[in-house]
């Protein structure tokens, strides 16, 4: 009989794999949507993104109510609203994913794909995410987010139902109503539609995030040990896969591990299909340089906001966290700066942009 944690893993396997394929085959990327919002006008990879968050949102939700995970147990739902980690750490990972050129996610999918770059920055990304968790630039993190916590009162989360002390009824219309709300605008035009493959993708990817919280909060739950449940997120797994491939004798699996493996081997698979599979690398020491701060910014940027553009933008939303939009907002002012700094090699046109200072 399988072990929860063997249960977890396989169950992170198949739903990483799912990303793997919806962000090699699909095109599903977020840094790729927030470039084409800013600079192209171009709103379909938003909607995608949009459409998965509405899925994630609603199949969450649903399980929740029916009991059959407990989303009090997650990371997200706290009795403080983490200010500084969502605005800082978020603005570090956004910039950080901007000098990348991918999030960590979209470096999983790049690894997949033959691309050399992305295993140095899979390495930097996730052993910084691990120092920021339990190392040396934790310090800096504590330092940081709990002066800048608001902690809510007793018996409250961060839940946007639980600080509206909305009931049963109430959360049900709130839920639907965003989540509809969100399918609507995705899909109220018809160029989402008449794009298969970011329709496709951002349907896989919201049904992978759901599938994420019943694989932990029920597949693989042990009430002899209870652990937190969760879903996917692509920062501090990468750090735990580390470690785990570091200390096999002394760790176990769990599902951030499998959806990591998950999403590396789903996208070869894609890129083997499609004939895409290539071997790539720095052109020089300034791009190698360029993508390792990259990676450092969102290992640290991504822990201290407690995820990433996966983990809190469609994750986090589909517990109704009011952290998600705060850390989005900042992760995309983030990338607005960092992709100005690629473009220009100047930050200060991005920044006066964002807060309307004119030149």
């Amino acid at each position: 009989m399988l072990n929860p944690s063997t249960i977890a893993f396989a169950c992170g396997l198949a739903a990483g794999a799912v990303l793997g394929v919806a962000g090699r085959a699909g095109r599903f990327c977020t840094l790729a949507m927030l470039e084409d919002a800013f600079f192209g006008s171009d709103l379909r990879r938003l909607k995608s993104f949009a459409l998965a968050a509405a899925v994630a949102l609603l199949a969450t939700q649903a399980l929740a109510e029916f009991g059959v995970v407990d989303l009090s147990r997650s990371i997200y739902l706290t009795s403080s609203i983490g200010l500084g980690g969502a605005i800082i750490g978020g603005l570090m990972f956004g910039v950080g994913m901007a000098l990348v050129g991918t999030c960590g996610f979209g470096t999983l999918v790049r690894v997949g794909g033959g691309d050399l770059r992305a295993i140095v920055v899979f390495l930097v990304l996730g052993l910084s995410a691990l120092a920021t968790m339990r190392g040396i630039t934790g310090m800096l993190r504590v330092m940081l987010i709990e002066p800048l916590s608001l902690q809510l009162a007793e018996g409250t989360n961060q839940t946007l139902t639980s600080l509206l002390g909305a009931g049963s009824a109430t959360r049900a219309l709130l839920v639907v109503s965003i989540g509809v709300a969100l399918a609507v605008w995705a899909v109220a035009d018809g160029r989402l539609i008449r794009s298969p493959r970011l329709f496709a993708s951002g349907l896989a990817v919201g049904g992978a995030v759901a599938f994420g919280w019943f694989a932990t909060g029920w597949l693989a739950d042990d009430e002899f040990d209870p652990t937190r449940v969760s879903s996917l997120t692509f920062v501090a797994p990468l750090g735990d896969t580390i470690l785990y491939i570091a200390t096999f004798s002394g760790a176990r699996l769990n599902f951030g591990i499998g959806s990591v493996a998950g999403v590396v081997a789903g996208s070869f698979a894609a890129a083997m299909f499609a004939r895409g599979f290539r071997w790539e690398a720095c052109d020089d020491a300034r791009e190698l340089k360029r993508h390792m701060t990259g990676a450092l910014l969102m290992g640290v940027g991504g822990v201290m906001s407690m995820g990433c553009t996966i983990g809190q933008g469609l994750t986090a939303f589909s517990t109704l966290a009011v952290s998600a939009p705060m850390t989005m907002l900042a992760i995309a002012c983030g990338a607005r700066i960092g992709l100005e700094f690629t473009m220009t090699g100047e930050w200060l046109p991005a920044v006066r942009k964002l807060f309307g200072v004119s030149t």
